[in-house]
């Protein structure tokens, strides 16, 4: 056994010590913060990043920011985690779903375009297991009508697009620090742009809208806080403010972020180099243009010749892993049929019946994601030989 990285290494728990010692002092707050912050838009070559509690609050802010709400129409594809929608509802405004292309299994721009209304106000773009969309349409119809783009990019940590990273596509962008992401602080998340005013907007919709945070500035200072003429409030906003113990964790994955992805590219590559002469399982098309950072390699299954859960029998008795199915398409999910909105039902006018997205609902029943986070070699070695193993069995 060779191991590749620790997921967790040195550098994260001394950066942990270092809050720890510091007792969660308030002189001693956002440190980190300041730090995780400034070296992710350097990471990313943007000039503001604010760090949320998670990648789901991070969306929230950008749309709140944008004064998107009650009334308002905000599109999505259905091909993803549910936080994506969820977010667009919490601002009480309106999803819509645009369907996805066959293959790339990303959102597809001549659906977006078919879905823009007069209520339309923004689309929401998912880099789906590290693949980019289309963006330069999209990025195009958005100029046209006037929309705001906000990437979901929980998925893609150093993916290209037409050499451009993906995060600095759209007018925005929102990363995950979820445990199963490409870089983890059990949980947190962090919003990218060059946008200085959106930039303040989204940093008090994150912090209680407190009046004197600013595009780089996420902690009130003493002299202000303590004066009895201190206005504190200006701004509606949450508490979504990321922990000191979380940010100095991911300032530690971030600075080994490129090692990180590499180990979910590396196994993909073995898997695909498996694949490339499948008829049975076809891997996601990634584009000559495009750089997938492989979060997961998700595969289509001819499901016409074994089904999906003869598949996964087989490929455990290989020693395979147990890998998961695609999320349920969002508006298929009891939410959105039974329409379990609370309160926030009244703003919403559209309905989700089955049937809206036909791509989506077509291939979403046939996708494998197969894992890549893989820390030693030999892990990666036996799920290849697995996979081999499978599709031999099967007659591919």
């Amino acid at each position: 056994m060779k191991q590749i990285i620790d997921r967790v290494g040195e550098r994260e728990k001394a950066y942990v010590a270092e809050v720890m010692a510091g007792a969660f002092r308030s002189s001693t707050g956002a440190v980190f913060m300041g730090r995780l912050e400034q070296a992710f838009a350097a990471k990313f070559g943007t000039r503001f990043a604010i760090s949320m509690v998670n990648g789901t609050a991070t969306m929230h802010a950008a749309l709140e920011a944008a004064g998107i709400g009650a009334g308002d129409e905000v599109i999505v594809p259905p091909l993803t985690m549910a936080s994506t929608s969820l977010a667009v509802i919490h601002a009480n405004a309106t999803p819509v779903f645009a369907d996805i292309a066959p293959d790339t299994l990303t959102i597809a721009p001549d659906c977006v375009a078919a879905q823009i209304t007069p209520r339309t106000k923004a689309i929401i773009t998912v880099a789906v297991y590290g693949l980019s969309p289309d963006m330069d349409p999209i990025m195009e119809l958005a100029s046209k009508h006037g929309l705001l783009v906000i990437e979901d990019n929980a998925e893609a940590f150093l993916s290209s697009y037409k050499g451009r990273l993906v995060g600095t596509l759209g007018h925005c962008a929102s990363f995950s620090f979820q445990s199963s992401k490409h870089m983890t602080s059990g949980e947190g998340g962090v919003v990218i742009t060059n946008d200085e005013e959106y930039a303040v907007r989204m940093r008090k919709a994150a912090g209680l809208g407190y009046t004197t945070l600013g595009s780089k500035k996420a902690k009130i200072s003493k002299d202000e806080i303590q004066h009895p003429a201190f206005k504190r409030h200006d701004f509606l906003g949450w508490n979504y403010r990321m922990s000191e113990l979380c940010c100095a964790v991911a300032l530690g994955q971030l600075e080994h972020l490129d090692e990180l992805v590499e180990v979910r590219l590396h196994a993909s590559r073995a898997y695909r180099e498996v694949l490339k002469n499948s008829a049975l399982l076809a891997p996601q098309r990634i584009p000559e243009n495009c750089l997938s950072s492989e979060w997961t390699t998700a595969c289509l299954l001819d499901a016409k010749r074994v089904s999906w859960e003869d598949f996964r029998r087989k490929f455990q008795e290989f020693g395979g892993h147990n890998y998961y199915a695609a999320w349920s398409l969002t508006y298929l999910e009891p939410l959105f049929q039974k329409r379990l909105f609370g309160s926030r039902g009244r703003f919403i006018r559209r309905q989700y019946p089955p049937g809206l997205c036909p791509v989506a609902e077509a291939v979403q029943p046939r996708i494998i994601q197969l894992k890549t986070s893989f820390w030693d070699t030999s892990q990666i070695e036996a799920q290849v030989a697995a996979l081999a193993k499978t599709l031999k069995f099967f007659g591919d």
